[in-house]
């Protein structure tokens, strides 16, 4: 029963063709059962690699239950992808997804992407197979190191900080028998420290003798990528991108959905204007971080005649004007983009009590030319959250500023705040109060 012969550890070698778990996985797994079954019964001398042995009882030390476990979770989903912003393989899950990811309805593996203390802060892979890690609880914000979750590939490299393959009752849990891993490290190509662990995991007959293989050479390229960034980060602490704020220095690249003329922006200032209908759909990936189906996007901007497959035409022709930009499955942003539209800025100034920052970042309505229900949704809203902070303040200067934009024109709660403030005699006050009913007249309003 080998072990990979890449990785650390595994069970000595029995009398069996060493390509068993390639020609005939379903046969090298009875195998290795029975062996971690005789081995966890208290044989006396277990059948088991010294290095492996050695794993599972560090593991069983600090309360991994090999018939009823489950990883611990160490950050919500809302705090992964904070985390995932700022960190520095952000800029290179888009590249390692293209080389290594199968998100089509068939695709069987799963590409993970984890930090150096191996948890989950990526996964790319497709419905079904996503539907089952889900079981496992493979999911973000889960820690796969080894007292997380018990031996499996990605601790071991967290441990050796060698590549390492695990197959079926290698692993420690016995619900991860079904399974195997291939994962290697992935370095800071300038200090070589270890920034995160590249793994591809799948059903057992998913891994090939070519699997590893594959793996090293996302880590190589990835390592390539970032030796190219320069100044890259090289934060990989657990905690390390919470709260950081992301713009277009950072990513180098930002949406401009404000207003009439949308476009990508790059941090030299290059534009890639954008049709309304992809500016649509990208508004829409931008207002929410779990994503979209094709199916819910072609109801949100088309209505009931909507079509997924021209969601899934024009998503190729987003990711071919601007690459970088979406993910599927579901659809949206990726990290690297999400959170850095003049939308968001305006959203995160007000969380963060900077309303006069918010009010100069609040330059026009969301997509004024959009007639689609959804935007036409986002755009109230984002006008909404504006004007009640306007009026919560207690600044007249503040209110008076939400006054005169085009957003806040027709804001009769924030004028009436305004000659609480000031008194009803109040020139300004009765300047905002007469445009008001002006307006209301115009549109034919009691």
């Amino acid at each position: 029963m080998p072990h990979s012969q890449q990785g650390s550890g595994g069970f000595r070698p029995p009398p069996v063709p060493p390509d068993l778990r390639f020609s005939a996985p379903g046969e090298y797994a009875a195998l290795l059962r029975r062996a971690h079954d005789l081995a966890l019964s208290g044989a006396a001398r277990p059948n088991v690699d010294p290095g492996l042995w050695a794993s599972w009882q560090r593991a069983l030390a600090v309360g991994i239950d090999p018939d009823a476990h489950l990883p611990r979770h160490l950050h919500e989903v809302s705090d992964v992808v904070s985390l995932r912003r700022a960190h520095a393989l952000a800029v290179v899950i888009p590249a390692l997804s293209e080389l290594l990811a199968d998100e089509t309805a068939s695709g069987r593996h799963l590409l993970v992407l984890t930090n150096a203390q191996g948890e989950i802060l990526w996964r790319v892979g497709s419905p079904a197979v996503l539907r089952q890690a889900d079981g496992l609880e493979f999911v973000e914000g889960a820690d796969w190191s080894e007292s997380g979750i018990g031996t499996n590939a990605i601790s071991e490299v967290v441990v050796s900080g060698r590549a390492a393959q695990l197959f079926s009752a290698e692993h420690l849990v016995r619900t991860h028998h079904d399974w195997a891993c291939t994962a290697s490290p992935l370095r800071d190509p300038r200090t070589g420290d270890l920034l995160g662990v590249l793994n591809v995991s799948g059903p057992l007959d998913t891994v090939t003798v070519d699997s590893m293989r594959m793996v090293k050479t996302g880590v190589r390229l990835a390592e390539e990528m970032l030796k190219a960034r320069p100044g890259t980060a090289t934060s990989s602490g657990p905690d390390a991108a919470v709260g950081r704020t992301v713009d277009r220095h950072q990513t180098g690249m930002a949406l401009e959905l404000l207003g009439d003329n949308p476009a990508v922006v790059f941090a030299g200032g290059r534009r890639v204007p954008l049709s309304l209908r992809r500016a649509e759909i990208l508004a829409l990936l931008d207002s929410r971080t779990r994503g979209w189906s094709a199916e819910e996007l072609a109801y949100e901007v088309h209505g009931e005649t909507g079509a997924a497959s021209t969601i899934r035409i024009e998503m190729h022709r987003i990711r071919a004007a601007v690459a970088g930009l979406v993910e599927s499955s579901p659809y949206r942003l990726t990290d690297a983009v999400h959170g850095t539209s003049d939308v968001s800025r305006v959203l995160r100034l007000l969380r963060n009590g900077q309303l006069a920052e918010a009010l100069d970042a609040y330059s026009a309505p969301l997509l004024s030319r959009s007639g689609a229900f959804a935007i036409e949704s986002l755009r109230i809203e984002l006008s909404d959250a504006v004007g009640a902070a306007a009026r919560a303040s207690g600044s007249a200067e503040l209110i008076k500023r939400w006054c005169v934009t085009d957003m806040g024109s027709t804001d009769e709660d924030a004028v009436q705040a305004l000659g609480r403030l000031l008194g009803q005699q109040d020139a300004g006050y009765l300047a905002f109060r007469a445009r008001s009913e002006r307006l209301d007249r115009e549109f034919g309003l009691p």
